[in-house]
């Protein structure tokens, strides 16, 4: 099926490295700006590339304070879908 996809082994594994080196950096510029949204996309990301690796309890560990600073705006899509993550990530 990777073949028909064009795809190999090594490019899904420089593909995933790319993607978490990405979301490392957003998450880096989120940090240092006080992006508090930001921050929260970036991290439920790599929370979800770690949960795909089987890395569920560095997820949830990395997701969870920064959802935890948010006071207000819980009916945004952001926060519904950071919630969502980490009731899955503690299951």
């Amino acid at each position: 099926m990777l073949k028909l996809a064009g795809l190999n082994a090594h490019t899904l594994w420089f593909s995933r490295l790319q993607l978490r080196r990405t979301i490392i950096g957003a998450l880096a510029v989120a940090w240092q700006q006080n992006a508090k949204t930001f921050e929260l996309r970036a991290a439920a990301g790599l929370a979800r590339l770690w949960r795909d690796q089987g890395k569920r309890a560095e997820a949830h560990d990395l997701l969870a304070p920064v959802h935890g600073w948010f006071t207000e705006g819980f009916d945004t899509p952001v926060l519904q879908e950071a919630r969502i993550l980490l009731a899955e990530l503690a299951s």
